[in-house]
């Protein structure tokens, strides 16, 4: 009598369009969840189990990735699904981003203090982005990079912000003001007046956080367009 044997579940079980290696691809690492990021760097599930159910219980076991970050090899283990072979990958992927925080954090941060500051600064970070993408550039008191954080990823044609998101990030980094950034994937950096609009209320949540919002540049094709140097908020 042959024996059915269940096989552990990898992502390629997925259907291809929630793989996250292909919506990686396809719209970029920071389109995925943690659970998704988590599933890659296990990229195998166990026995009659999805790697994304293994991912997920990781995350609510520890609470955060903070949590899951702090947590031994051994503590790691213990986690049904985790032995200490993807323990040991857990471990590595966030020392390895612990190290290019320490990093970036010794050299030198830029100076942003203009339109054109800005537009060096994530212009190619933005090009030939089909969506829309709405950047944070935090500043200390000497107008010096903290760092650019990424809010939201809009449509084709929208982008959705919250200013809890936006003053969430400013707050935790302790920074001093602030600038943000998006992309028209049309290439024309005109603001729509829904951008208009969107400046004036985060520069209203700005007042009450004591966060100066120093400017909104858009970024179109090889041309960018600065909000307050244009006098729009």
């Amino acid at each position: 009598m042959e024996i059915n044997k269940k096989k552990s579940f990898t992502i390629h079980d997925l259907p291809v369009a929630e793989r996250p290696r292909e919506r990686l691809q396809k719209y970029g690492a920071e389109s995925l969840s943690a659970q998704e990021i988590i599933a890659l760097i296990l990229g195998r599930g166990i026995s009659g189990e999805s790697v994304m159910v293994t991912a997920q219980r990781l995350i609510s076991q520890f609470g955060s990735l903070g949590g899951i970050a702090g947590a031994s090899v051994e503590e790691l283990s213990q986690i049904k699904g985790i032995g200490p072979a993807k323990a040991s990958q857990i471990k590595a992927a966030f020392e390895l981003a612990n190290r290019l925080e320490v990093s970036t954090a010794a050299s030198e941060k830029p100076l942003v203090k203009t339109p054109e500051d800005i537009a060096g600064l994530v212009t190619g970070r933005l090009k030939g982005k089909k969506k829309e993408y709405f950047l944070a550039i935090l500043l200390d008191t000497r107008s010096r990079l903290i760092k650019v954080a990424d809010i939201s990823v809009g449509s084709l044609d929208a982008s959705v912000v919250h200013p809890r998101e936006v003053f969430k990030e400013a707050i935790s980094a302790s920074a001093a003001s602030i600038i943000f950034v998006h992309n028209h994937p049309s290439g024309d950096p005109t603001p729509s007046e829904d951008d208009i609009m969107l400046t004036k209320r985060l520069a209203g949540a700005g007042e009450i956080t004591g966060i100066d919002v120093l400017d909104h540049v858009i970024i179109g094709d090889n041309k960018y367009l600065s909000l307050k140097r244009e006098g729009l908020f």
